[in-house]
Protein backbone atom coordinates (compact mmCIF):
# COMPACT_ATOMS: atom_id res chain seq x y z
CA UNK A 1 0.00 0.00 0.00
CA UNK A 2 2.49 2.84 0.77
CA UNK A 3 4.39 2.00 -2.77
CA UNK A 4 0.92 2.45 -4.30
CA UNK A 5 0.61 5.33 -2.28
CA UNK A 6 4.49 6.88 -3.02
CA UNK A 7 3.62 6.15 -6.86
CA UNK A 8 0.29 8.02 -6.80
CA UNK A 9 2.04 10.44 -5.46
CA UNK A 10 4.98 10.61 -8.10
CA UNK A 11 2.00 10.48 -10.80
CA UNK A 12 0.28 13.98 -9.45
CA UNK A 13 3.52 15.76 -8.92
CA UNK A 14 4.54 14.36 -12.50
CA UNK A 15 0.76 15.56 -13.83
CA UNK A 16 1.29 19.19 -12.54
CA UNK A 17 4.55 20.17 -13.67
CA UNK A 18 3.76 18.72 -17.52
CA UNK A 19 0.67 21.18 -17.39
CA UNK A 20 2.55 24.02 -15.75
CA UNK A 21 4.77 23.88 -18.85
CA UNK A 22 1.95 23.09 -20.94
CA UNK A 23 -0.24 25.73 -19.83
CA UNK A 24 2.43 28.58 -19.70
CA UNK A 25 3.24 27.17 -23.70
CA UNK A 26 0.13 27.85 -24.95
CA UNK A 27 -0.51 31.09 -22.73
CA UNK A 28 2.44 32.25 -24.34
CA UNK A 29 1.62 30.97 -28.08
CA UNK A 30 -1.88 32.72 -27.77
CA UNK A 31 0.01 36.26 -27.16
CA UNK A 32 -0.47 38.61 -30.04
CA UNK A 33 2.72 38.49 -32.28
CA UNK A 34 3.87 41.97 -32.09
CA UNK A 35 4.20 44.07 -35.51
CA UNK A 36 6.85 46.25 -36.89
CA UNK A 37 4.35 48.98 -36.52
CA UNK A 38 4.52 48.86 -32.69
CA UNK A 39 7.92 49.09 -32.10
CA UNK A 40 9.67 50.71 -34.84
CA UNK A 41 12.70 51.06 -33.55
CA UNK A 42 13.10 47.33 -33.20
CA UNK A 43 12.43 45.01 -36.45
CA UNK A 44 11.39 41.67 -36.11
CA UNK A 45 13.98 39.05 -36.29
CA UNK A 46 15.19 37.25 -39.54
CA UNK A 47 13.22 40.24 -41.21
CA UNK A 48 14.84 43.29 -43.15
CA UNK A 49 14.44 46.26 -41.69
CA UNK A 50 11.57 48.27 -43.92
CA UNK A 51 14.54 51.34 -43.85
CA UNK A 52 18.20 51.68 -43.41
CA UNK A 53 19.07 55.09 -41.96
CA UNK A 54 22.44 56.25 -43.79
CA UNK A 55 25.33 57.15 -41.31
CA UNK A 56 25.59 61.29 -42.29
CA UNK A 57 26.43 63.00 -39.52
CA UNK A 58 23.58 65.44 -38.34
CA UNK A 59 21.18 64.18 -41.45
CA UNK A 60 18.07 62.50 -40.98
CA UNK A 61 17.69 60.69 -44.60
CA UNK A 62 17.41 57.69 -45.58
CA UNK A 63 20.05 55.97 -47.87
CA UNK A 64 17.75 54.93 -50.89
CA UNK A 65 16.59 58.37 -51.14
CA UNK A 66 19.83 59.87 -52.18
CA UNK A 67 20.70 59.68 -55.47
CA UNK A 68 23.75 58.70 -57.02
CA UNK A 69 26.42 61.09 -57.14
CA UNK A 70 25.11 63.43 -53.92
CA UNK A 71 26.02 61.50 -51.49
CA UNK A 72 29.69 62.84 -50.90
CA UNK A 73 28.05 66.74 -51.38
CA UNK A 74 25.27 66.04 -48.43
CA UNK A 75 28.16 64.48 -46.55
CA UNK A 76 30.15 67.52 -46.70
CA UNK A 77 27.24 70.01 -45.82
CA UNK A 78 26.44 68.03 -42.83
CA UNK A 79 29.60 67.77 -41.35
CA UNK A 80 29.88 71.75 -42.03
CA UNK A 81 26.70 72.44 -40.35
CA UNK A 82 25.66 69.75 -37.54
CA UNK A 83 22.13 71.48 -37.84
CA UNK A 84 21.35 70.32 -41.53
CA UNK A 85 18.94 67.83 -41.59
CA UNK A 86 17.80 66.93 -44.77
CA UNK A 87 14.66 65.46 -44.19
CA UNK A 88 13.81 69.05 -42.60
CA UNK A 89 15.29 70.56 -45.80
CA UNK A 90 13.60 69.33 -48.25
CA UNK A 91 10.05 69.85 -46.76
CA UNK A 92 11.13 73.56 -45.89
CA UNK A 93 12.44 73.76 -50.03
CA UNK A 94 8.65 72.43 -50.59
CA UNK A 95 6.79 75.09 -48.43
CA UNK A 96 9.47 77.82 -50.03
CA UNK A 97 8.75 76.48 -53.91
CA UNK A 98 5.34 76.92 -53.40
CA UNK A 99 5.86 80.79 -51.58
CA UNK A 100 8.24 81.82 -54.44
CA UNK A 101 5.57 81.07 -57.60
CA UNK A 102 2.49 82.02 -55.31
CA UNK A 103 4.86 85.79 -55.05
CA UNK A 104 5.90 85.22 -58.04
CA UNK A 105 2.12 84.55 -59.81
CA UNK A 106 0.47 87.52 -57.73
CA UNK A 107 3.47 89.82 -58.40
CA UNK A 108 5.00 89.63 -54.73
CA UNK A 109 8.32 91.33 -54.88
CA UNK A 110 8.71 92.16 -51.24
CA UNK A 111 8.40 87.94 -50.90
CA UNK A 112 10.69 87.68 -53.70
CA UNK A 113 13.40 89.63 -52.43
CA UNK A 114 13.30 88.09 -49.13
CA UNK A 115 13.64 84.48 -50.53
CA UNK A 116 15.43 84.75 -53.98
CA UNK A 117 19.17 86.41 -54.97
CA UNK A 118 19.90 89.16 -56.05
CA UNK A 119 20.29 87.62 -59.35
CA UNK A 120 17.04 85.21 -59.33
CA UNK A 121 14.75 87.89 -57.47
CA UNK A 122 15.74 90.70 -60.64
CA UNK A 123 14.29 88.13 -63.50
CA UNK A 124 11.32 87.91 -61.66
CA UNK A 125 10.90 91.19 -60.94
CA UNK A 126 11.77 91.88 -64.93
CA UNK A 127 8.69 89.20 -65.76
CA UNK A 128 6.39 90.68 -63.54
CA UNK A 129 7.37 94.49 -64.81
CA UNK A 130 6.60 93.09 -67.62
CA UNK A 131 3.46 91.09 -67.37
CA UNK A 132 1.76 94.27 -65.86
CA UNK A 133 2.85 96.54 -68.66
CA UNK A 134 0.96 94.24 -71.06
CA UNK A 135 -2.43 94.24 -68.84
CA UNK A 136 -2.32 90.61 -67.66
CA UNK A 137 -1.90 88.73 -64.91
CA UNK A 138 -1.94 85.07 -63.96
CA UNK A 139 -4.31 82.82 -61.77
CA UNK A 140 -2.18 80.00 -61.30
CA UNK A 141 -2.85 77.19 -58.86
CA UNK A 142 -0.12 74.69 -57.45
CA UNK A 143 -2.51 71.34 -57.94
CA UNK A 144 0.06 69.21 -55.79
CA UNK A 145 3.65 68.60 -55.63
CA UNK A 146 4.08 65.18 -56.74
CA UNK A 147 8.00 64.50 -56.06
CA UNK A 148 10.89 66.18 -54.63
CA UNK A 149 14.81 64.23 -55.41
CA UNK A 150 18.44 65.88 -54.81
CA UNK A 151 19.98 66.36 -58.19
CA UNK A 152 23.59 68.04 -56.76
CA UNK A 153 24.78 68.75 -53.68
CA UNK A 154 27.90 70.74 -53.11
CA UNK A 155 29.86 72.69 -50.20
CA UNK A 156 32.06 75.46 -51.98
CA UNK A 157 33.98 76.77 -49.12
CA UNK A 158 31.52 77.48 -46.78
CA UNK A 159 28.86 78.02 -48.69
CA UNK A 160 26.94 75.01 -49.44
CA UNK A 161 23.91 74.86 -52.44
CA UNK A 162 21.85 72.12 -52.83
CA UNK A 163 19.98 71.58 -56.41
CA UNK A 164 16.26 69.97 -56.35
CA UNK A 165 14.19 68.51 -58.79
CA UNK A 166 10.55 69.21 -58.58
CA UNK A 167 7.67 67.67 -60.16
CA UNK A 168 4.51 69.83 -59.47
CA UNK A 169 0.94 69.94 -61.13
CA UNK A 170 -0.22 73.17 -62.07
CA UNK A 171 -3.12 74.70 -63.49
CA UNK A 172 -2.34 77.78 -65.22
CA UNK A 173 -4.49 80.45 -66.61
CA UNK A 174 -3.71 84.07 -67.95
CA UNK A 175 -5.85 86.98 -68.19
CA UNK A 176 -6.04 90.07 -69.70
CA UNK A 177 -7.25 93.73 -68.32
CA UNK A 178 -10.93 92.53 -68.66
CA UNK A 179 -10.08 89.58 -66.38
CA UNK A 180 -10.91 87.56 -69.41
CA UNK A 181 -8.93 84.31 -69.96
CA UNK A 182 -6.38 84.42 -72.24
CA UNK A 183 -4.68 81.55 -72.22
CA UNK A 184 -4.84 77.92 -70.11
CA UNK A 185 -7.91 76.32 -67.56
CA UNK A 186 -7.73 75.93 -64.12
CA UNK A 187 -9.29 72.54 -64.93
CA UNK A 188 -6.39 70.99 -66.87
CA UNK A 189 -3.42 71.15 -64.46
CA UNK A 190 -0.04 70.47 -66.63
CA UNK A 191 3.10 68.73 -65.13
CA UNK A 192 6.20 71.10 -64.55
CA UNK A 193 9.80 70.03 -63.72
CA UNK A 194 11.80 72.69 -61.88
CA UNK A 195 15.26 72.82 -61.14
CA UNK A 196 15.80 74.99 -58.37
CA UNK A 197 19.00 75.32 -56.73
CA UNK A 198 19.43 76.64 -53.04
CA UNK A 199 22.10 78.08 -51.07
CA UNK A 200 22.75 79.37 -47.59
CA UNK A 201 26.39 79.74 -45.87
CA UNK A 202 27.24 77.43 -43.25
CA UNK A 203 27.85 79.56 -40.87
CA UNK A 204 25.21 82.20 -41.04
CA UNK A 205 23.37 82.88 -37.98
CA UNK A 206 20.15 82.67 -40.01
CA UNK A 207 18.94 78.89 -41.02
CA UNK A 208 17.05 80.59 -44.22
CA UNK A 209 17.96 79.17 -47.71
CA UNK A 210 17.88 81.43 -50.51
CA UNK A 211 16.88 80.85 -54.14
CA UNK A 212 20.15 80.67 -55.98
CA UNK A 213 19.10 79.28 -59.56
CA UNK A 214 16.09 78.18 -61.69
CA UNK A 215 15.97 76.17 -64.84
CA UNK A 216 13.83 73.48 -66.32
CA UNK A 217 14.00 69.83 -65.04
Amino acid sequence: MVEIVILAMVAVFLGLRLYSVLGRRAEHEEEPIPRHFDRPDEPLPDAEPTTRRSSLPGAALLKRDLPAGTEGGVRAIAAADPHFDVLAFIEGAKGAYRMVLEAFWVGDKQTLREMCDEDVYESFAAAIDAREKAGEKLDNRLIRIEDVTIKSAELDGRMARVSLLFVADIATVTRDREDKVIAGSLVDAIESRDVWTFMRHVDASSPDWKLDETDEG
